[in-house]
């Protein structure tokens, strides 16, 4: 072989050679490769377990938690129980001074309108200086510099003027409200006295409504217990007899505790022994009746009773007549002298009720087995005095203490946290309230007016500043009577809730509870000794065009009568519940009404405008623009204002809106907005009204 050739060789093997390593390291970068990616997926693998394990672990806890949670309430209302009458001995005893309400009224707070309005400063208004001002050019600035001030000037005047009649109008205003306000207060004060003058002289009517008012305002009771009363007052025996309702045998809790089971990814409840269950029932009853006893001795300052007959009884089921009855559970007559001797925080509550009072308590409460009273309210001679029975309480007649306490459970029932609070230092709020809702919760102060007149709408205006003041989300206005348009109006837009008398008792059944509007209640016009106040209804416009403004008194959509169609030539309604007014500036035209002394089979009040054909026969609507309603009280403050809608071409009378009277009484605004091109005439014949 050549010398070439061997080269060549040479060089092939080397390639061959390379190509080899080339491979080999491939080969090993592969594998290296799929050793990578098999760790890879050995650990995403076991992060994925450790991830899952880790997630079984956490909702392991959150349910073994959660049954912890429920144990944990289910021990601490049986520690309530255990506890109601320790804990109930350390609530403050119930006094007269509960009763009082302190003499004091909000003071005036005008706001804005105690500012004057700034007046310009003259020196504000020199003309410039500089080199270019001279001879003609300077007087000219000069002149108009001064004729600027003096147009400030004369606008500033006016809103002074504007402001200090406000201010004196909003004065008077208050003044008549304080006024009012403090006679309520120093009337129902009086009453108290009157109270407290026939509890000290033996009145039986005195004595069962203070130490109703006691047992009602008593905060030892905790949150699920009722307090239905039936009682009378014996003033020879000095007795009070009480019937008081007890709680049920599903006060104390059928399940004992609660444990998590995680092979079957469960909760089990374990269910509370029966015979302890019992134990407890008849326990609570027993510290029930005692505590009763406690709040009604401690509340005796004047030295009344000398002794209480009290029988606790359930609403249920006779087990005899299998109709609904009251059943008896228990059953006392505590002398004074021999309650007085006890500690109740230390006693046993079941033995002290059987042994060291001699009184009754059912073997088997839990079975209904029921008792014999030692004696009943209607025992006694006299009426007996039920407060939350069957029978309806009536709101009017309500202890005040009592008719908060009713809201604020009626608040509780509605689902949020309610107490009322206490007379001194409330800031004008009767029950606080707190709504948990995430979204459209929060903090909500309710005032509380048991009114039979309507509300006034400074009460409204004093409940938003107090909104403001205590930083509250919303306020509601509760009352037994009516609100009138004005306080409406100025609710409309503001976190305010008006609830009048009658959709207060339809909440009231809607939550299981109860309350009526006495017979008296107001549901028709008010009396004379009542004076109600009436609105202005002010009407102003853009446009020249000429317009009369009527009104007509309807129920639906018809008129009571052609003389129900106030206008130019009927002034007034039949009763002068609504009366046209001459305009006043800014008002192009107005009307009085007192929406009390409407005739009472009339829903709505609708007011309307058409062309005046005398002064322009070709004019339409189109130059009816920028319309609103300014509502005024007596005084001529402005309540507020209710948007119209603008006339359109072609038309020439308009609907411009009706007052319309809801389910409780109040009247609402509702625009309108039908236009008719045939005139008044068209449109009162919509209503019922014989054009000739």
């Amino acid at each position: 072989m050549s010398r070439r050739s061997h080269g060549l060789m040479a060089v092939w093997a080397e390639a061959q050679r390379q190509q080899q390593r080339q491979q080999e390291a491939q080969r090993r970068a592969r594998a290296q490769q799929q050793r990578d990616q098999e760790r890879q997926a050995r650990d995403a693998e076991r992060a994925m377990a450790r991830m899952h394990r880790e997630r079984q672990a956490a909702y392991r806890q959150q349910r073994e938690a959660d049954a912890r949670r429920r144990t944990e309430e289910l021990d601490a209302r049986v520690a309530t129980l255990t506890g109601l009458l320790a804990d109930g001995c350390r609530a403050p005893a119930f006094s007269a001074a509960a009763l009082r309400r302190p003499e004091r009224i909000a003071e005036f707070a005008p706001g804005a309108l105690a500012a004057p309005v700034p007046m310009p400063d003259p020196a504000r208004y020199h003309a410039p200086t500089g080199g270019w001002h001279l001879g003609a050019r300077r007087d000219r600035a000069q002149e108009e510099a001064r004729a600027r001030y003096e147009q400030d000037w004369f606008t500033a005047q006016a809103a002074e003027s504007r402001r200090q009649a406000q201010l004196t109008a909003y004065r008077q205003q208050y003044d008549q409200w304080a006024a009012g306000a403090l006679a309520e207060i120093r009337q129902h004060n009086s009453g108290i006295e009157e109270l407290l003058a026939g509890l000290r002289d033996g009145h039986a009517d005195a004595a069962v409504e203070y130490f109703s008012a006691a047992l009602y305002s008593s905060t030892a009771w905790p949150e699920g217990f009722p307090r239905q009363i039936a009682a009378a007052y014996d003033p020879t025996a000095r007795q009070l007899v009480l019937d008081w309702e007890l709680p049920g045998y599903d006060i104390v809790p059928e399940t004992r505790s609660v444990r998590y089971m995680p092979t079957a990814d469960q909760e089990k409840e374990t269910t509370r022994p029966a015979a302890q269950r019992r134990a407890l029932y008849r326990d609570v009853l027993a510290q029930s009746m005692l505590l009763v006893l406690r709040d009604l001795f401690a509340a005796d300052g004047h030295g009344t009773l000398d002794s209480v007959a009290l029988n606790g009884f359930v609403d249920d089921v006779d087990p005899v007549t299998g109709r609904p009855a009251q059943v008896y559970l228990a059953t006392v007559m505590a002398p004074r002298s021999a309650f007085d001797s006890f500690r109740l925080e230390q006693v046993g509550a079941v033995e002290c009720l059987t042994e060291g009072l001699r009184g009754q308590l059912a073997a088997r409460p839990d079975q209904r087995t029921a008792v014999r009273p030692v004696r009943l309210p209607g025992d006694v001679g006299g009426g007996v005095v039920s407060h939350g029975t069957q029978s309806e309480p009536d709101l009017y007649e309500m202890d005040p203490i009592a008719f908060e306490n009713l809201i604020a459970e009626l608040f509780r029932a509605m689902g949020m946290q309610a107490v009322t609070t206490q007379r001194s230092g409330d800031g004008g709020v009767d029950v606080d309230a707190l709504d948990p809702d995430p979204i459209r919760g929060g903090k909500i102060v309710v005032q509380v007016k048991r009114y039979r007149n309507t509300v006034p709408p400074t009460a409204v205006r004093d409940l938003y500043g107090t909104v403001q003041s205590e930083g509250a989300n919303k306020g509601v206005l509760v009352t037994t009577s009516r609100f009138g348009p004005g306080a409406h109006t100025f609710a409309n837009g503001k976190p305010l809730s008006l609830i009048a008398g009658p959709e207060l008792v339809d909440l009231l059944g809607r939550y299981g509870l109860r309350g009526r509007l006495g017979a008296d209640a107001p549901s028709g016009p008010a009396t004379a000794d009542e004076a109600p106040d009436h609105n202005i209804l002010g009407m102003n416009w853009s446009g020249e065009v000429a317009l009369d403004v009527c009104a007509l008194v309807c129920k639906g959509t018809s008129v009571l009568s052609d003389e129900h169609f106030v206008f130019y030539n009927n002034p007034r309604s039949p009763d002068g519940s609504v009366r046209m007014l001459p305009g006043f500036a800014p008002d192009r035209a107005a009307m009085q009404v007192r929406f009390e002394e409407l005739p009472p089979d009339a829903d709505r009040l609708v007011l309307v405008a058409a062309i005046d054909p005398q002064v322009d026969p070709d004019a339409d609507l189109a130059g009816f623009t920028d319309a609103r309603i300014r509502l005024l009280d007596a005084s001529g403050e402005e309540l507020g204002s209710l948007e119209v809608s603008d006339g359109r071409r072609g038309e020439t009378a308009l609907v411009l809106g009706s007052f319309r009277q809801r389910a409780g009484g109040d009247w609402d605004f509702v625009i309108g907005g039908r236009g008719f091109p045939g005139g008044l005439e068209a449109l009162v014949q919509e209503y019922g009204i014989d054009v000739a």
